[in-house]
């Protein structure tokens, strides 16, 4: 069988997202269309993330879902790298992608 989802350290993150942004849980609630105690149940692990939730949470908080999934560096990736690929049609991320591949192996072939 795959992994289990660790619906604890994925409560933590948002929480400590959160209150770096300083954002109010009853703000983020409000957000994402929940109750403010079912946001502190999210944040403790104390309940399981429905995947629409982890959306709207996603996008209220506008950071990668890998961050929370993965419990990701929110420097490794930057943000406005999704906000391009979010408002690109598909040919564009095509493209996209594929400069982004050869810029990669680019720096790759570097000498430091």
């Amino acid at each position: 069988m795959g992994e289990e989802i660790d619906y604890g350290a994925i409560g933590k993150q948002i929480r400590k997202y959160r209150w770096e942004n300083g954002i109010s849980q009853e703000a983020l609630a409000e957000a994402v269309g929940v109750s403010t105690t079912h946001m502190s149940h999210i944040e403790t692990g104390g309940t399981k993330l429905s995947l629409s939730v982890f959306v709207k949470i996603v996008r209220a908080l506008k950071f990668p879902a890998d961050f929370l999934l993965n419990g990701g560096d929110m420097e490794s990736v930057p943000p406005e790298i999704d906000e391009i690929f979010s408002t690109s049609n598909g040919r564009q991320s095509r493209i996209l992608l594929e400069v982004i591949r050869a810029a990669k192996n680019a720096l790759g072939a570097e000498r430091v």
